[in-house]
């Protein structure tokens, strides 16, 4: 596997290595060694999986508050999305800014997104499912959101704001200049 750090350092993009012949392909997505050596130590506890139907459509900027902080490690099992990590911790040189990484399920990234940052994606292909680790548990309670298309993120995403399809939830989500402080650096 390769690790690559992104503009902002603490989001990671791995690669594996697809080993293919005539059959198909093999490749492994986790090693606990490696993402501890690369990353960090961090435990998985939930596994979550997706279905997006329609291109175009938008999950996010989805976020949870401590003591429920995730730290999500996001792959593409169907289709082709664009994943976006927000940097929202107070302090931080790199506040409100993004990574952007396109992940397929014929390329295999994978894309680390810690505790501390926001994080959606968009489809761009139809039927598109992502599969993605968790290091905490979901709770309603500490769910909380970002607007997916805040101009001051400046993320350039693949769909018109009235062509994204999107939850009523998603609709309503602060501004960044609105958030406050959720996290610290």
């Amino acid at each position: 596997m390769n690790f690559t750090k992104l503009a902002i350092a603490d989001v990671v993009l791995i690669e594996p290595k697809k080993f293919g012949d005539s059959r198909g392909y093999f490749m492994e997505t986790f090693r606990q060694s490696l993402f501890a050596e690369h990353v960090g130590d961090f435990d998985f506890v939930q596994d979550n999986q997706s279905l997006s139907a329609e291109v175009g459509t938008v999950r996010g900027l989805h976020f949870q508050l401590d003591p429920m902080a995730q730290g999500k490690l996001v792959r593409c099992i169907a289709g082709a999305l664009l994943d976006v990590a927000v940097d929202i911790r107070t302090g931080s040189p790199t506040y409100g800014k993004h990574v952007a990484v396109e992940l397929t399920a014929e390329n295999g990234r994978q894309l680390w997104v810690p505790p501390g940052f926001a994080h959606g994606f968009c489809t761009l292909t139809p039927n598109t499912e992502i599969s993605y680790k968790v290091t905490n548990y979901y709770s309603a309670e500490h769910d909380r959101g970002l607007l997916w298309n805040d101009l001051a993120l400046g993320i350039d995403w693949p769909v018109e704001a009235d062509k994204a399809a999107l939850s009523d939830k998603d609709r309503k989500q602060p501004s960044l200049a609105d958030l406050g402080t959720v996290f610290t650096y």
